[in-house]
C-alpha cells in the first residue's frame, strides 16, 4: 500500500513538474533588476549619439549612461556590441487593448452609445492580457495612447506602457478628452446622403459641441462658486471641468482640409491656443489632410498626431503618396508634429515605426521622423519629463536592435518598459516558431 502511494505521488509530482515547465515555456516573465547594456550605440534623439556607451537601468529608471560609466556589482551585464539602443517608441494614437477582433461585440470595447460621453476612460477598459500587447511591444513600441471612438465627445483617451496585469499599473502619466470634429464630408462611398442631409448632421453636430462647451463652462463657474458643493451628479460636466480649466487636453480628431479650418476657428475663438513656447491646451488629431493647409495649422500654433500614414490618397484625384507625404508638409511648415499608427479593425500597431519610414522616404527628415514618434509625442502629451528620450532620471522605456528601427528588416534584440526586461516572444513569434520547422512535415499524402 505504501509504495502504491509513493508510486501514485511521484506520477503526481512528476505531471505537475511538466505542466510547470510546460507553463513556464509558453508564458515567460518579465525580469526586474539592475541592468547594464555595455558597449552600444546609443541614440538619445535629445542629446545626439553616444558610441560604444553603457546604460545603467534600476529602480525603473535610467541611473547612468554615456561612455565611462562604472557598473554596478549587482547588475545584470547585458553586451550590445554591434547594437543600438533607442528609447521606446510611443504610438500617439491606437486602440490597443480596446479592440480585440473587430468583427466580434463581444471582443471590442472602443466605443459606448452616446453621442457626449467624456465621463467613459479608456484607461478603465483597457484589457492588459490583450494578445496585441506582445506583439507590438517586441516591435520597440513601448507606451501608446489608447483612444476611444464613436460619437461626438466619445471618452477620454490615455497613455499607457505596454506591460502591466492591471491598467493603473500600466498608466503612463497622461488623460485626454477626445472630440470627434463635425464633418462636412461625406464618410465614404457608402455615404449615400444627400448634399442637404449632410450640412443638416454637421450644423446640428456643431450645435452640439458648442452647447456641450458652453454647459461645461457654466458648470466650471458654478463649480468655483460653491468650491464643489450642492451641485447635483453630472458626470459628463464633471468629466469636461479639467478641459475647461486648463488641465486636461482636448484632442480634436479632425481630417479633411475644409474642417480643420473650422476646428481652427473654433479652437480659436475658445481661447484654447497654445502660448508661444509652451504645451497647450488642446492637438488635432488624423489630420490627413493637413497638408493642404499646413501654413494655416503652424500658425494657429496647434500641435498634430497624424496618421496613419500608410494609406490612400483622401481624394480619387490626389497624388497616391498624400499620405505618405502629409508628416513631412506638416513638418516643413512649422507644425509640430507626432505619428501615430491607428491601424483601423486589424490591429496592426506593430507598424508604427513603418509608418515613419514612409514619411522618412517621402519627405521628411529622418531624425524628425524619428522625433515623430519618440521625444515629439511625449512634449505633446506632457509626458517629455519622463519619456520620449534617453536621459538619466527618465523612465527605462528603451529598446535595442541591430539596424535602423524604420527599416523592415532590423531586428529588436531586447525590450525593457519601466525598467522590466520583457521576454521577447508573442503569438505571432510562438507561430512562426512553430511552422519554421515542421514536424512530421509535409504529408505523405
Amino acid at each position: 500500500m505504501k509504495n502504491r502511494i509513493q508510486l501514485i505521488v511521484g506520477i503526481i509530482t512528476s505531471v505537475l513538474a511538466i505542466v510547470i515547465v510546460h507553463v513556464q515555456a509558453q508564458n515567460p516573465k518579465a525580469k526586474n533588476g539592475t541592468f547594464a547594456l555595455t558597449n552600444a550605440t546609443i541614440e538619445t534623439v535629445t542629446k545626439g549619439t553616444i558610441s560604444n556607451g553603457t546604460i545603467v537601468l534600476s529602480g525603473g529608471k535610467i541611473q547612468a549612461l554615456g561612455t565611462d560609466v562604472p557598473i554596478p556589482a549587482s547588475a545584470q551585464v547585458i553586451d550590445c556590441k554591434g547594437l543600438r539602443i533607442y528609447p521606446g517608441m510611443i504610438d500617439a494614437g491606437g486602440k490597443i487593448g480596446l479592440l480585440e477582433i473587430g468583427q466580434i461585440p463581444q471582443a471590442t470595447d472602443e466605443t459606448e452609445k452616446g453621442e457626449v460621453l467624456p465621463q467613459i476612460k479608456a484607461l478603465t477598459a483597457i484589457n492588459p492580457n490583450s494578445a496585441a500587447i506582445p506583439v507590438t511591444r517586441v516591435s520597440g513600441v513601448t507606451t501608446t495612447l489608447v483612444t476611444p471612438d464613436g460619437g461626438l465627445i466619445p471618452g477620454t483617451a490615455a497613455l499607457v506602457n505596454l506591460f502591466g496585469y492591471v491598467p493603473d499599473q500600466m498608466y503612463a502619466g497622461f488623460q485626454g478628452v477626445v472630440v470627434n470634429f463635425p464633418n462636412t464630408g461625406r464618410r465614404g462611398f457608402f455615404d449615400r446622403r444627400t448634399d442637404d442631409e449632410i450640412k443638416k448632421a454637421s450644423e446640428k453636430a456643431m450645435q452640439q459641441l458648442n452647447d456641450v462647451w458652453d454647459k461645461a463652462i457654466q458648470y466650471h463657474k458654478l463649480d468655483s462658486a460653491t468650491k464643489g458643493k450642492g451641485l447635483s451628479y453630472y458626470p459628463e460636466m464633471q468629466s469636461m471641468l479639467p478641459v475647461v480649466r486648463g488641465e486636461r487636453m482636448l484632442l480634436i480628431e479632425v481630417n479633411a482640409a475644409k474642417d480643420i479650418q473650422v476646428a481652427l476657428k473654433w479652437i480659436n475663438e475658445k481661447k484654447l491656443n497654445p502660448p508661444a513656447g509652451k504645451a497647450g491646451k488642446v492637438a488635432l488629431m488624423g489630420v490627413s489632410e493637413g497638408w493642404r493647409v499646413a501654413d494655416e495649422i503652424a500658425k494657429s500654433g496647434v500641435p498634430v498626431i497624424t496618421g496613419p500614414v500608410i494609406a490612400l490618397p483622401t481624394r480619387d484625384y490626389d497624388r497616391y503618396d498624400a499620405a505618405y507625404a502629409n508628416p513631412g508638409l506638416l513638418k516643413k511648415a512649422g507644425v509640430k508634429v507626432a505619428i501615430r499608427s491607428l491601424e483601423e479593425n486589424n490591429g496592426n500597431y506593430r507598424n508604427l515605426p513603418y509608418h515613419a519610414g514612409f514619411a522618412a522616404a517621402y519627405g521628411m527628415d529622418k531624425e524628425d521622423a524619428l522625433r515623430a514618434i519618440t521625444i515629439v509625442p511625449a512634449e505633446i502629451l506632457g509626458v517629455a519629463d519622463k519619456m520620449g528620450s534617453l536621459e538619466v532620471g527618465k523612465t527605462a522605456n528603451l529598446f535595442v536592435c541591430d539596424g535602423d528601427p524604420l527599416e523592415t528588416k532590423t531586428q529588436i534584440k531586447h525590450v525593457f518598459i519601466d525598467g522590466w526586461q520583457m521576454p521577447m516572444t508573442s503569438r505571432q513569434i510562438e507561430l512562426y516558431n512553430e511552422f519554421l520547422k515542421r514536424e512530421p512535415g509535409v504529408s505523405k499524402n
